[in-house]
């Protein structure tokens, strides 16, 4: 590995992991940038997992007050997340990268759409029928779908987490961006050991993507918890719409 492919693939991990920390996505920077290393993309794939799992924990210890008094909850929906990473990480093995080409860009436009239309829907629900406290087993199922998504991709996770709990949970977005970065970093985890054990890892790569994400994922946690809920909610939009535009493309 030359220095400057070197120094690229650090920048861009630093730079996923404080989008990560933020709203999610990280993936669409370190993914085309080891595809335009030259390097093959499962094997790109599989690596840039491997490398963001420490930035996601670094960005939900820079949340761990945001935290306080989720741990329940973070409990039960962390199985479902973790059995969903798992399951997704297995497709990824198993099956043809063509197999989600048309549904992964339209999971991403409608989880946009449901972080616009969230404060309105769930006034609605609220109103309507109440919500559980942990957000009941159709926030669980929701949970654990996501993660098939994210272990076998993971591009836009944190948007699809966003608007899966959003929509759930009586939470402040703080709150639930609080949760995405502890669910999201499961789903990576399990699939990262997965891959470990089962695939072609390229650890300079890993490494270097995970040195950068820890600290862009603490970087993005303290930018992160300053943003009110009216920008975090359009920061989300644009960065699942550039998601969208990008896998399109």
């Amino acid at each position: 590995m030359q220095l400057l492919e070197g120094a690229a693939i650090l920048l861009a991990g630093a730079a996923a992991g404080t989008i990560n920390s933020v709203v999610g996505s990280g993936t669409l920077i370190t993914f085309p940038t080891l595809l335009a290393l030259g390097y093959p993309p499962v094997v790109a794939n599989v690596s840039n997992t491997v490398g963001l799992v420490p930035g996601s924990f670094s960005g939900a210890w820079g949340y761990r007050r945001e935290l306080a008094g989720q741990y329940g909850r973070l409990l039960r929906l962390g199985v479902a997340s973790a059995l969903g990473g798992l399951t997704g990480g297995a497709l990824l093995l198993v099956l043809p990268d063509d197999v989600f080409d048309a549904v992964v860009p339209a999971l991403i436009g409608l989880a946009v759409v449901l972080v616009i239309v969230q404060p309105w829907l769930s006034r609605r629900l609220s109103l309507s029928t109440g919500r559980h406290a942990h957000g009941g087993p159709i926030l669980l199922v929701g949970i654990g779908l996501t993660g098939v998504y994210g272990g076998y991709f993971g591009a836009a996770q944190g948007v699809l987490l966003i608007a899966v709990m959003a929509l759930a949970l009586a939470e402040p977005l703080q709150r639930i961006n609080a949760m995405k970065n502890v669910l999201a970093g499961l789903v990576n985890l399990v699939a990262a050991l997965l891959f470990i054990a089962v695939a072609e890892v390229d650890w300079a790569v890993a490494g270097l993507i995970a040195a950068g994400s820890v600290v862009g994922g603490l970087l993005g946690a303290r930018v992160g918890r300053r943003l009110p809920p009216a920008a975090l909610r359009a920061l989300i939009v644009v960065i699942g719409a550039v998601a969208v535009i990008s896998l399109l493309a």
